[in-house]
């Protein structure tokens, strides 16, 4: 029965059988267990802190120095012309040096001049000898007179004739004098200490006052002139912050003025402002300013661009950061305040001017407040940061800055406006 049933009549064979479904089930039991021991070794690890850099802002009272674009100028300037008309006869000066008060520049042909005077001094004596004869007559007619030898009309007539002889000798004198003058003025000097232009007439062309007379010019460079330009625009602004508390100025406007040259390099002198024009001009909508400068090497010369730095207004009370730590995002700039707990917290500030590498903050935050200085790119509000304290910002030592006006270069207040490109989230 066993065998027409298909079944083993074997009590053991059955047992066999009956084990084989488990068995069969180990091997993806056993695989089931093994992947999820792997699915709890592979879970993501935490993100490691932000690894940044701050500062703690502080309120200082912060020395500022405007720089202007300038341009030097003589402090006189003077045209060196003929007075008397005649031939030139010696340039006696090298052209481009530096001259001196008195010293001779050119020499016209004194020959005609020195005859003239000389004509002039005879016609003196002439009216002296006259002058002489005309007492000596009247000498001789007063006692006759008295005596009644001769009219009192005799007497008169002497009297007169010693009087006109008196005018004639002091119109002779004055004869003298203005040929005198005449030939000293064939000696052509510099009236002032200064630096000399290029001869406009050369030896043997023949002068005469007036327009075409003019030979050359000398111009003073100590002290020199520093000329900028105020716009209507920086002066409101200027009056803005002075009313807002944030700038002063030193009192009466004596500012310190410091001369750049192109290379870069400092002019070592110092100098101050000494005139402010009291109109704007209509052609440029600015008004003038002047700084008065030592120049005793001559190291500036008449019509010389150069940078102006005024020092002496101080921003009270100011906060400085640095550039590198505000962001720029789509409609403001935005710095990472740190906030309780080290959490980042996206902050929008309104800058002001730049100072070196740093900038005044006008708006969005306060002394006290920590911000993140390097790495603030790769911030985000949910980062765990790591922080490192940087070191002071440059503003921070008390020292000077420069700091550009607005509109002193061209183009310079578009790049205030825009500042620095910089990434993280846009606020």
């Amino acid at each position: 029965m066993g065998i027409l049933n298909g079944r083993s009549s074997n009590p053991a064979s059955g047992g066999a059988r009956s084990r084989r479904p488990w068995r069969s089930l180990a091997a993806p039991l056993a695989g089931l267990a093994l992947l999820a021991g792997c699915g709890e070794t592979a879970a993501p690890p935490a993100r490691p802190p932000t690894e940044v850099t701050a500062i703690t802002l502080a309120a200082r009272d912060t020395p500022v120095v405007f720089e202007f674009v300038a341009q030097t100028q003589s402090s006189r300037e003077v045209e060196i012309r003929a007075r008397v008309e005649g031939f030139l006869e010696k340039r006696l000066y090298n052209e481009g040096d530096l001259v001196r008060t008195g010293q001779i520049l050119f020499q016209m042909d004194p020959r005609p001049f020195e005859a003239a005077l000389q004509s002039a001094r005879g016609q003196l004596a002439q009216q002296q000898a006259r002058l002489d004869m005309a007492r000596a007559d009247l000498g001789r007619i007063r006692p006759l007179v008295k005596v009644g030898a001769l009219s009192k009309k005799n007497l008169d007539d002497a009297i007169g004739t010693e009087r006109q002889a008196q005018a004639a000798v002091l119109s002779a004198e004055g004869e003298v004098r203005t040929a005198q003058l005449n030939l000293g003025y064939t000696t052509i000097k510099s009236p002032l200490t200064g630096v000399s232009s290029f001869a406009k007439l050369q030896e043997g062309s023949y002068v005469t006052p007036g327009a075409a007379g003019l030979l050359t010019y000398v111009s003073q460079v100590d002290p020199i002139y520093i000329n900028f330009s105020l716009s209507e625009n920086e002066m409101l602004k200027f009056r803005g912050e002075i009313a807002a508390g944030q700038l002063r100025f030193p009192p009466h406007n004596d500012f310190e003025v410091e001369v750049v040259l192109a290379d870069g390099s400092q002019v070592p002198d110092r100098g101050r402002l000494d005139f402010a024009d009291f109109a704007f001009s209509e052609e440029t909508g600015t008004f003038l300013i002047r700084a008065e400068m030592a120049n005793p090497k001559g190291l500036l010369r008449p019509g010389q661009f150069v940078r102006a730095h005024l020092k002496g207004a101080v921003r009270p009370g100011a906060l400085l950061v640095p550039q590198r730590a505000v962001l720029q995002g789509s409609k403001s700039h935005y710095v990472w305040v740190i906030g309780d707990g080290g959490k980042p917290e996206q902050r929008i500030v309104e800058m002001g001017d730049w100072h070196g590498d740093d900038w005044f903050v006008a708006r969005g935050l306060r002394a006290g407040e920590r911000i993140v200085v390097d790495g603030a790119i790769r911030v985000t509000p949910e980062a765990s940061l790591q922080i490192v304290d940087a070191r002071p910002a440059a503003g921070e030592t008390g020292q000077p800055q420069r700091q550009k006006a607005a509109e002193a270069w061209p183009g310079q207040q578009e790049r205030l406006k825009a500042g620095p490109s910089g990434g993280g989230q846009a606020p």
